[in-house]
């Protein structure tokens, strides 16, 4: 018997530790008894009947995730890819329906999406699947919640995170989208030509108007100078004939010598002798008397208004 007693000992202990048991935080144990359900048992250490009672499972408490990828198809004939996350966690209060009612929730969770998702996308364009992904979300959220409540799992929150159409498609998208946006460029680049012409023709008007404005005063200081000239000379006993004549001469040779000045001119002054300036001095005296005689015979041929 003495033999043996290291073994009953050694068993003991492996009973005793083998009573104890933990349960970790955020989770429950499910404890069966001759394999029926005994109790759950939550977080701390716990003690069970070695050989009689047994540990059946754990089910997290946590908040989890589950992502699911559906094909389908939208009102404009268009095949789309979605990608539906699922987030739910076990209700504490229904560990034992969560257990023992369901084997397999992320088939289940899966089954329910494709069905909510399968039924509304098609009712859809595929801009209004882009727009009114948050709506699908919620129809999913709400036939979950109604569906997996009585197995003891609440839905949290369901995301539509991705909405990828078929390639053909998004090159087609990218590819209107290009248009529209070369479409919107070329308008800005007509108006912003349109603007520079306009500015461009503002400014050279104004630049004429300038131009016009520098050569009436020029023309103007010229006749003041000339008139101040001619005074000039009449103080010094020469009549305003004689002193015309000697200015155009002057104004002759400034001219003659200014183009001399430039080496590279080709420009020639005809007629460029002083001769030539004087006949031309006498045509202008000619003209002038004329125009003067024309206006006085116009004003006394006028009739004379009756009393």
């Amino acid at each position: 018997m003495i033999p043996f007693l290291p073994i009953v000992i050694v068993l003991g202990v492996l009973i005793i530790f083998s009573s104890f048991y933990t349960v970790k935080q955020q989770s429950a144990a499910i404890l069966e008894r001759f394999g029926r359900f005994n109790t759950i048992s939550e977080s701390g250490l716990r003690f069970k009947i070695p050989l009689i009672d047994k540990i059946a499972g754990r089910l997290s408490l946590k908040i989890q995730q589950l992502d699911v990828i559906i094909e389908t198809k939208t009102l404009d004939d268009v095949f789309v890819k979605l990608k539906v996350s699922v987030q739910y966690k076990v209700i504490s209060e229904k560990v034992y329906e969560a257990f023992y009612k369901l084997d397999y929730p992320h088939d289940q969770i899966t089954s329910y999406v494709f069905d909510v998702v399968r039924a509304e996308v098609p009712k859809m364009k595929l801009d209004d699947v882009f727009v009114k992904k948050d709506d699908i979300a919620l129809a999913v959220k709400a036939e979950l919640n109604d569906a997996m409540s009585d197995y003891g799992f609440d839905i949290i929150k369901t995301l539509v995170t991705d909405i990828d159409p078929d390639g053909q498609v998004k090159e087609a998208m990218n590819r209107i989208n290009a248009s529209e946006r070369e479409k919107v460029a070329a308008q800005y680049e007509g108006d912003a030509q349109r603007i520079l012409i306009v500015e461009r023709a503002k400014a050279e008007a104004e630049s004429k108007r300038l131009q016009g404005q520098g050569i009436a005063d020029q023309r103007r200081e010229i006749a003041r100078g000339l008139e101040e000239s001619v005074e000039v000379l009449n103080q010094v006993g020469i009549n305003s004939q004689e002193a015309s004549a000697l200015i155009v001469v002057t104004q002759h040779y400034d001219t003659l010598q200014s183009l001399g000045q430039e080496t590279n001119s080709n420009l020639i002054l005809l007629p460029n002798s002083p001769q030539a300036g004087s006949q031309m001095l006498n045509d202008m005296v000619a003209s002038f008397t004329a125009s003067n005689q024309i206006g006085e015979a116009m004003k006394n041929t006028k009739p004379k208004k009756k009393d």
